[in-house]
C-alpha cells in the first residue's frame, strides 16, 4: 500500500484509524497554520505542500499501527520541527502525554501556538538539546529527522525503559543503519514498510539495551 495523495489520506485516516471529525477538524487547523507560518520560517519542503496529508500526516499517524501495545505513559518525539509527527500524534492520542523535544526557538515557538490553538493540552514543548531535558521513562520515542541512529539511540538512551516501545521513519537506508548498531541494540528492533513511501521504511523497537 502506498498512499500519496491527499484523498487517500483523509480515508485512511477516517476508515483505518477511525479519526473523528473534530480531529480531522483539528488538523485541518494544522494545515492553515503551517502553510501560514511557512511565510516567515522554512518548516517544510515547499514541494510537500500539495500532499501534507499524506506526506506528513499519514507519515506520522502510521506509527500508532506500531504502538498499539504501549504501556500508557508520555510519547517523546525527538527534534519535533514542525510537528511531524509529535502534533499529529498528539491529536490523534488525546489521552497520552506527548512531550516535544526542538531546540530551535522558532520551531519551538511555532508548536506551542499550534498547541495552544488546536487545544491540545497534551502537549509539552521543551526548548533545549535532548541532552539538557531531564530524563522520563517514556512509553514511546520517536524520532523522524533527529540524527543518525547511534547517536539517537545514545542521547535517548536514558528516557527508555525495558518497556518503551520506538518508532524511528528511517527512510531508504534504515537496514543499513540498523547494520551499524551494536549487537545488544541490533536484537531490539526489526524494520517495517512505511504506507507513504515503497522506498522509506520505519526501525520499530521495544526496550532498552542492557
Amino acid at each position: 500500500m502506498n498512499i500519496s495523495n491527499n484523498e487517500d489520506a483523509r480515508s485512511w485516516l477516517s476508515e483505518t484509524l477511525n479519526v473523528p471529525r473534530g480531529t480531522i477538524a483539528q488538523l485541518e487547523r494544522f494545515e492553515g497554520l503551517l502553510r501560514d507560518e511557512m511565510t516567515r520560517q522554512n518548516l517544510i519542503a515547499g514541494s510537500t505542500l500539495d500532499t501534507l496529508w499524506a506526506r506528513h500526516y499519514v507519515d506520522s499517524a502510521q506509527l500508532l499501527l506500531f504502538t498499539k501495545d504501549a504501556e500508557s505513559g508520555p510519547w517523546l518525539d525527538l527534534g519535533a520541527g514542525a510537528g511531524f509527527p509529535g502534533i499529529v500524534i498528539a491529536a490523534l492520542a488525546p489521552d497520552r502525554p506527548v512531550h516535544l523535544v526542538e531546540s530551535r526557538a522558532l520551531r519551538c515557538d511555532f508548536l506551542r501556538r499550534v498547541a495552544t490553538d488546536l487545544g491540545l493540552a497534551n502537549v509539552t514543548v521543551h526548548h533545549d538539546k535532548l541532552e539538557r531535558v531531564a530524563a522520563f521513562d517514556s512509553a514511546i520515542i520517536s524520532a523522524r529527522a533527529f540524527a543518525p541512529l547511534p547517536k539517537l539511540l545514545d542521547l535517548a538512551g536514558r528516557f527508555a525503559t525495558k518497556r518503551t516501545i520506538w518508532v524511528l521513519p528511517k527512510g531508504k537506508n534504515a537496514v543499513n543503519e540498523l547494520a551499524s548498531l551494536p549487537k545488544s541494540w541490533q536484537r531490539l528492533f526489526h524494520v517495517e514498510q512505511s504506507l507513504t513511501d515503497a522506498d522509506s521504511h520505519i526501525l520499530v523497537g521495544h526496550g532498552k539495551a542492557q
